[in-house]
């Protein structure tokens, strides 16, 4: 089992920067890549950054890249998204994920472990 705890959320002007983490416990031998995904109201919950084991391999949504950069520190078993030049467009629920799938960590469907969501909301 894996428990995901984030925090960074909060509200942020546009064009300014926030940093989310998300700390990762039980099981993490069993995690091999880890994503940020968010949840706008009226809207699907999509995939905006994803980050493999080592850290070389990454995808991002064509909204957020050169914007968001996603990274992690396995010895503190923790992801970040760090957020810059944010638009109000950016403002979402944001969820932390983890998957064991090696191979396919683009895609919703691979993700077993979900953080509890964190607020964020960029004003105009």
């Amino acid at each position: 089992q894996v428990q995901l705890v984030e925090s960074g959320g909060g509200l942020v002007q546009a064009g300014g920067s926030l940093r989310l983490s998300c700390a990762a416990s039980g099981r993490t031998c069993s995690i091999y890549a880890m994503g940020w995904f968010r949840q706008a109201p009226g809207k699907e919950r999509e995939l905006v950054a994803a980050i493999s084991r080592r850290g070389g391999s990454t995808y991002y949504a064509d909204s957020v890249k050169g914007r968001f950069t996603i990274s992690r520190d396995n010895a503190k078993s923790t992801v970040y998204l760090e957020m810059n030049s944010l638009k109000p467009e950016d403002t979402a629920v944001y969820y932390c994920a983890a998957t064991g799938n090696p191979y396919w960590f683009a895609t919703r469907k691979a993700y077993d472990y979900w953080g509890q969501g964190t607020q964020v909301t960029v004003s105009s």
